[in-house]
């Protein structure tokens, strides 16, 4: 019996400790999407990793661990790069232009393959595991309606938005890109959808025309 030759990046990748981690969460990521959080097994995810199941434990105790890091290289690390551009922000960058920035970022950035990943995960499953949900709620959601408040109580102070109160109107604005997104995500049942760039432009500009002072 003739020995099937080794692909030498797949073995170079394998023998690499600092690749092990993103292997395993690239994995995670596969194996997740295809049997859902209570469906996926270590031992598949190793399978898919091309690593002992025993070196999962070197990085990720259990699936939990390993749902947290998909959401913290995810959702969070795009939450913290959003609120550095925020911050950035100079005394002659209106809240409106912050809004827009903000707005076209996350319409590209909400269907990705791992964000829809993660999506299905959290809409489908999340409430059977109470601590996950506790964790996404906190780093997540609070997270993200705490940075658009920032943005909207900004343009309040400089009165270009009416007197609103800034979580309210963080919260209707992340509903409206997730149900959105989720709509183009799924062409096949709203075929009327139209082009991505008109969706995006006319959302803002509803969006924004609702939090303009009344004239």
């Amino acid at each position: 019996m003739t020995d099937q030759p080794v692909s030498t990046e797949l073995t170079t990748r394998r023998r690499d400790p600092e690749a092990r981690p993103q292997q395993i969460l690239d994995a995670a990521f596969h194996e997740f999407g295809d049997r859902g959080l209570a469906g996926a097994r270590l031992d598949d995810i190793a399978k898919r990793a091309g690593v002992a199941k025993g070196t999962i434990y070197l990085y990720f105790p259990n699936k939990e661990a390993l749902f947290r890091e998909m959401v913290r290289s995810t959702l969070i690390a795009a939450i913290a790069t959003a609120e550095a551009r925020r911050d950035e922000a100079g005394p002659n960058d209106s809240a409106e232009a912050l809004i827009r920035q903000l707005g076209a970022g996350w319409w590209a950035f909400l269907r990705t393959e791992r964000v829809l990943t993660l999506h299905r995960l959290v809409t489908g499953e999340l409430r059977q595991f109470p601590d996950l949900m506790a964790f996404y709620a906190e780093e997540v959601i609070a997270r993200g309606r705490q940075l658009v408040s920032g943005i909207i109580a900004r343009g309040v102070q400089r009165g270009e938005f009416r007197a609103i109160d800034p979580l309210v109107a963080a919260r209707m604005y992340s509903a409206l890109w997730m149900s959105h997104a989720t709509w183009v995500n799924n062409r096949e049942l709203h075929p009327s959808l139209g082009h991505d760039a008109q969706i995006l432009d006319e959302m803002l500009d509803f969006y924004l025309h609702s939090l303009r002072p009344s004239v």
